[in-house]
């Protein structure tokens, strides 16, 4: 298989998952949300890692560094884009428009960025560096969400009426 050839069908796969990203946001967004649903996504991705096992996947550690900082910047918009609300004694993540733009403005990066570093990157390092990359930008998104969610849990714990025995 041709480098560039790989490449295309990396991207095709990045945008299915970036639209099934934005489909499962869009349904989470009708159901409460629950400390575990905030926190096993990023333990889940973290299996992403045993690639570099492989060494073809390896990254140099500037590599990697460079992965992390751009995730950590890209997490800042998810960060500002995700919030709660309290509804009907639940806790619920707020519908944001803005997020399925910033989504799908990531992902154009995203593929712009691999057909200009695939000239100079071999497409394993590549994968991995966008891998640390991702994973460098949900950890902090998650933190921040569990952190924000933490606080209106115990805001509506103290909010709920305590029953009086009788």
């Amino acid at each position: 298989m041709t480098k560039t050839l790989m490449i295309y069908i990396s991207s095709i796969l990045a945008a299915i998952m970036a639209s099934l990203v934005i489909f499962i946001r869009m349904k989470a967004a009708k159901r409460p949300v629950s400390a575990k649903k905030i926190i096993l996504p990023p333990i889940f991705m973290s299996t992403g890692s045993l690639m570099f096992f492989i060494p073809e996947f390896r990254v140099t550690p500037y590599e990697c560094l460079e992965a992390v900082t751009v995730g950590l910047l890209f997490s800042i918009l998810l960060i500002k884009t995700s919030s709660f609300e309290i509804r009907e004694n639940e806790i619920y993540l707020k519908r944001s428009k803005a997020f399925v733009f910033i989504l799908i403005g990531l992902l154009i990066v995203r593929i712009i960025a691999k057909f200009i570093l695939s000239a100079t990157i071999d497409v394993g390092q590549l994968s991995g560096m966008f891998w640390i990359l991702a994973f460098g930008m949900i950890v902090p998104w998650r933190v921040a969400m569990y952190l924000q969610y933490k606080k209106f849990r115990e805001r509506l714990v103290s909010e709920v009426p305590t029953k009086s025995a009788h």
